[in-house]
């Protein structure tokens, strides 16, 4: 039987398990990346390991969420994270050099290779054919470490791209039909192999947009093959050494097989408040648009702002609109400056922003109040812009540039041709603003400003968990329910008893407080509960505030692993019904719950009803003595 190139990887980096669909196996880890808003609390949990250097190929230490420094927090993070890339052996990329995983792509990301990054967007680099995975902050210290990622062996799923794309139809739209297919719960267990005619007319970063944004189907990564194409991007970055060919065999197996046309495609939009709420543009075009970001790690690369620059020469951006780009990178930039195209965006009244993540995660430009704003990033969660009633909606660029300058939601292809943009020969590679971590390494210390407060500490699993039901929350709760991104909230990612009294403040305003004055209790949820981020603060929070079980109809891949992370219990109902019964301020009580555990016959009493429910869960056997042991930090460093 032929294999494809997901088993083909994970099978060259197969440390334990066997490679069934659902079973755990352990990967070995090549290279690893963070960011500045998860890294402070990877790095103190890599610290409190208590290994001297990272032990992984390649470990990456990017700044690119938090650099609006209206006080000190961020900047004090920052240093911190400068001085921990250098102790521990890792390269910094300083901020406003670009976004992690577009510079990742441009100068790191190699074929073949494993990548676990502390952002649930890290399968980015998937589109130069490697394996890459985001996951909590805690999981991506131990791999630096040394230890294995352990995940359950995924599905593969083949979606084939025929023909070429339809004039105007952009990778963005490619994705946006995968979504409206599938939905966001559609790809969890699963990784997304792209093939077919279709993927030669896509360049390395138009194959990133669609496995960046894979990450929305909650797929644990998505690839693309490793070809000419591939080889191409890389000698433009002047590193044809990196290139590997890996294609899937002629005869390649998968789990599932979905068809795409893309000369049938059209121009497509996802509106308010979901990534898979799809439509074409064509069915609500004219609707009056505010704010335009075009930007972000989804499409923030030299030909995705090439094309807006085209379609803005010569143009004014409409009067009644604001016009805000954020190239992602300062390689990006630096062609856009010297061909000329950055004259023509400034010209036409753009505002250029730094290389980074700015708006996508509400650090800045908020739209006005209720206002419309069309974006190139890649979720559209309701309050995620910093304006909690904020229609934002998800396009390609040339949409985006096409609304910037008619003020209107519109279809790209009523500007007339398509504009094709070439592939530079050669980028100007300048690594400058990357740090390589100092000889004398040992002799180095961190360095810690006031905000930066010690890492919370689970105990090991209780043989009773009771608690008040908190709050109850419906489906498709996100990260960015459980713990707000945005400026304000970001400063706080190193002080988790200030950022806990944040959680859940979007759902439920008291609940922080009353989570502490009760001395915690446990969450009920619906169906998908915890996607999106990867935002391990999602679980450190709750873990805070006493939070001690959630109970939910099924959870997202990364949030689950990150409450078992921080010891505590994510329990599913084994009949949903029993969820309708359940409601806040009921007592519940879970008995005998170390042993049960392990027999995963774990039964949950209601004891303001008088009601027994049957609960299960999907943990391994490893997962279960991680909660026994109070944590993975305390289990890996019995490892390690």
């Amino acid at each position: 039987m032929g294999q494809n190139i997901t088993r083909k990887i994970i099978a060259s980096h197969l440390v334990e398990g066997e490679m069934t669909p659902g079973k755990e196996i352990a990967l070995r880890i090549d290279q690893t990346l963070t960011q500045d808003a998860t890294g402070t609390m990877a790095y103190l949990e890599f610290e409190a390991i208590g290994i001297p250097s990272v032990r992984t190929e390649l470990s990456v230490s990017y700044v690119d969420h938090n650099t609006l420094q209206v006080g000190f927090e961020n900047a004090d993070d920052h240093r911190f994270l400068q001085s921990a890339a250098a102790k521990f052996g890792v390269k910094f990329s300083r901020m406003g050099n670009g976004i992690c995983h577009q510079v990742h792509l441009e100068r790191f990301g190699v074929p073949g290779k494993t990548l676990l990054g502390s952002d649930s967007h890290t399968p980015t680099s998937g589109g130069l054919g490697m394996l890459a995975i985001g996951a909590g902050g805690l999981d991506v210290a131990t791999a630096m470490a040394g230890y294995p990622f352990y995940v359950k062996m995924p599905q593969v799923v083949n979606i084939r791209l025929h023909g070429k794309p339809a004039p105007w139809v952009a990778a963005k739209d490619i994705i946006l039909e995968v979504l409206r297919r599938l939905t966001v719960k559609g790809g969890v267990g699963k990784v997304m192999e792209y093939t077919g005619s279709g993927i030669a007319y896509l360049s390395v970063p138009e194959r990133a947009t669609i496995t960046n944004m894979g990450a929305e189907l909650g797929a644990t990564s998505s690839i693309f093959p490793s070809d000419d194409v591939t080889a191409r991007f890389l000698a433009a970055q002047d590193r044809a050494g990196d290139f590997v060919e890996l294609l899937p065999d002629p005869d390649a197996q998968y789990d599932e097989v979905i068809d795409i046309q893309l000369d049938e495609l059209e121009p497509l939009i996802a509106l308010p408040h979901m990534p898979d709420n799809v439509v074409k543009i064509a069915d609500v075009a004219g609707q009056k648009v505010d704010q335009v970001f075009i930007g972000s790690c989804t499409n923030s690369s030299y030909t995705d702002l090439m094309r807006v620059a085209a379609i803005l020469k010569g143009k004014t951006v409409h009067p009644q609109v604001s016009l805000v780009i954020a190239p992602g990178s300062r390689q990006v930039l630096v062609s856009l400056a010297e061909n000329g195209a950055l004259a023509d965006l400034v010209a036409a009244g753009a505002r250029i922003l730094e290389c980074a993540c700015g708006p996508c995660v509400g650090v800045g430009q908020s739209p006005c109040s209720a206002g419309m704003s069309l974006r190139t990033s890649n979720r559209n969660f309701e309050g995620r812009s910093g304006t909690v009633d904020a229609k934002i909606c998800l396009v390609s660029c040339e949409a985006a540039a096409a609304a910037a300058l008619t003020g209107k939601i519109t279809d790209p292809r009523d500007l007339g041709e398509p504009i094709d943009i070439p592939m530079p020969e050669k980028f100007p590679v300048n690594d400058r603003m990357i740090i390589a971590p100092p000889d004398n390494r040992g002799e180095l210390e961190l360095v810690m400003g006031p905000n930066i407060k010690p890492l919370p500490v689970a105990s090991p699993l209780p043989g009773e968990i009771k608690g008040e039901v908190l709050l109850k929350v419906g489906d498709n709760i996100t990260t960015d329910h459980i713990m707000p991104a945005g400026a304000k909230i970001l400063a706080l990612r190193s002080n988790i008893p200030a950022i806990s009294m944040h959680a859940f403040e979007r759902v439920d305003a008291t609940f922080a407080q009353r989570a502490l004055d009760a001395g915690g209790g446990i969450i009920v949820g619906g169906l998908n509960y915890g996607q999106g981020s990867s935002r391990e603060h999602a679980a450190l929070a709750p873990l805070y505030l006493g939070i001690k079980a959630v109970i939910a109809k099924s959870f997202a891949r990364i949030h689950m692993q990150n409450l078992v992370n921080f010891g505590l219990l994510p329990l599913t109902f084994a009949n949903e019904e029993d969820y309708d019964d359940i409601e806040p301020g009921d007592v519940l009580l879970i008995e005998d719950a170390r042993q049960r555990l392990s027999d995963n016959n774990v039964k949950v009493r209601n004891v303001t009803r008088d009601k027994l429910y049957p609960v299960k869960h999907s943990l391994s056997d490893r997962q279960i003595e991680i909660l026994l042991a109070g944590g993975l930090l305390k289990f890996v460093k019995e490892k390690i």
